[in-house]
């Protein structure tokens, strides 16, 4: 049950974290090609646009403060425009870019991607990659130490671009020691940071595989590949939870003396996986800052990094969008569950439709009206009569199915988005706390018999009949059954 997550979620905006490592800008060039250039058998790409966003350890950042966090950002990048280009993409995100160290000598890391009709056709890479120069590093180390004590969390995000050097290790392994953070790395190499005692890290596949020495395997069965060493990963991160990622298999996080937990994700192209790593581990470092269990805290990080891999190119996942797509997960919802997904649902901007019935022998009528129903909004609540309730409105003889099984079946449709149980002959409770934008009822009701409609208006929504199909209806049903049964 996914909503169990939810206050955890919200605990995010009490947190400060703080994020160091190479910063990087990811630039895309958006255009069109209709034609193949003279001087090599190769695309010409017109250029309709440039987009630049924050990239690397500075992308990772802009996923801690879109998820609520404060977050103080430290990376070092050259004195160009590269960097003030940076700034502004930082800036405009949230994120504060005093804490951008800009060294004179160094080129700011750049990955500038070529688009035409929304494919890639070329990245292009620019940028230092070289150890700091002593005095850079000194600076980079003395703002550690200042934004240290202010912070619940460290992410030190590790490309192997020349910024965590091994001085700038030195110095986070010393404030560990001396001053306990949750700290989360995601780094090339795991082995340089296993010396600062993390909390957790965070390897893909292929770098998990690296650090094992093994040889990289394909589908599923890397999972037991990576399962099979789970001591061994975490005695060479030096880490207490280790959490890796498999891309369209999900992650596997081992945490010592605790079973391995496997997290599920929805296939996605490779292609739109950018930037996806640093949404998982920004979430993962709040969800364990925030004091969640590790099975909840791979399942948060797991579910922002879904809602990332969705998009094209590098971009972050929001509190609001974690919310409502935790929200949305179970299709049966309990009272308290329902009023918070149509509030996340309402403050998303989402129209939430709702209707109501016994739906005890579901037949074509049912089916025609709730798919009916979801085209007048984003999502669709049925309010299902318990079994109490349809035996004082149909008679001792209903219902024929019991709840569980009429929700079950209605669960079904694709149509239907969740479903809630009410005891009361009406749903007029229901409908307060979901305070639907559209209530719909089949033609065979009107406003002035149906009770709940001056609440609906009140609440600013509106009421909406379907047609009703002839000799479609479950008293119609079971009236030709006794009567088969009768002349058999």
């Amino acid at each position: 049950m996914t909503h169990v997550l939810l206050p955890w979620l919200d605990a995010f905006a009490d947190l400060r974290t703080l994020v160091v490592g190479e910063a990087m800008l990811d630039a895309y060039l958006d255009g069109h090609s209709e034609r193949l250039c003279r001087e090599a058998p190769v695309p010409v790409v017109d250029v309709d646009a440039r987009r630049d966003v924050p990239g690397g350890g500075a992308n990772t950042a802009v996923n801690v403060a879109a998820l609520g966090a404060r977050v103080t950002f430290l990376s070092v990048v050259g004195a160009d425009d590269e960097a003030d280009r940076l700034a502004r993409a930082l800036v405009g995100l949230g994120v504060a870019d005093h804490g951008l160290v800009r060294a004179e000598g160094r080129r700011t890391l750049v990955k500038q991607r070529v688009l035409a009709g929304g494919q890639i056709l070329l990245r292009l890479d620019a940028g230092s990659r070289d150890d700091l120069d002593p005095a850079t590093e000194q600076r980079l180390r003395e703002r550690l130490r200042a934004a240290w004590c202010d912070v619940d969390a460290v992410i030190v995000s590790d490309y192997g671009y020349g910024v965590l050097t091994d001085g700038v290790i030195d110095e986070i392994a010393a404030l560990q020691a001396a001053d306990e953070r949750v700290l989360v790395a995601d780094a090339k190499d795991l082995r340089r940071l296993a010396r600062a005692r993390p909390t957790a890290v965070k390897p893909n596949y292929v770098e998990a595989a690296r650090l094992l020495g093994l040889t990289n395997g394909h589908g599923d069965g890397r999972v037991e590949q990576i399962a099979a060493h789970e001591a061994e990963l975490l005695q060479i991160t030096g880490a207490r939870v280790a959490a890796v990622t498999l891309d369209s298999a999900g992650a596997l996080v081992f945490e010592t003396g605790q079973p391995a937990y496997r997290t599920y994700a929805r296939p996605s192209s490779d292609a739109n996986a950018t930037g996806a790593g640093d949404t998982f581990v920004g979430a993962l470092a709040l969800a364990l800052a925030a004091g969640a269990p590790t099975h909840a805290c791979a399942d948060l990080a797991s579910a922002a990094a879904t809602l990332v891999v969705a998009r094209d190119g590098t971009t972050a996942c929001t509190a609001a969008e974690l919310r409502v797509h935790l929200a949305s997960q179970d299709k049966l919802l309990g009272d308290d569950n329902l009023a918070l997904l149509a509030d996340c649902l309402h403050r998303a901007g989402k129209r939430l439709v709702f209707t109501n019935g016994c739906f005890d022998i579901l037949h074509r009528g049912h089916i025609t009206c709730l798919s009916r129903a979801k085209a007048l909004g984003d999502v669709l609540i049925v309010g299902l009569n318990s079994d109490a309730s349809v035996r004082r409105l149909k008679g001792a003889t209903r219902p024929i199915h019991c709840a569980a099984d009429r929700a079950q079946v209605l669960a079904a449709l694709s149509c239907v988005d969740h479903i809630v149980e009410f005891a009361e002959d009406t749903p007029t409770r229901l409908i307060e706390l979901a305070r639907p934008d559209v209530y719909v009822k089949g033609g065979d009701y009107s406003l002035d018999k149906l009770p709940e409609a001056p609440l609906v208006s009140s609440l600013g929504g509106e009421v909406c009949f379907m047609p009703y199909l002839d000799d479609f209806s479950t008293t119609g049903i079971l009236a030709r059954i006794g009567a088969e049964r009768g002349h058999g």
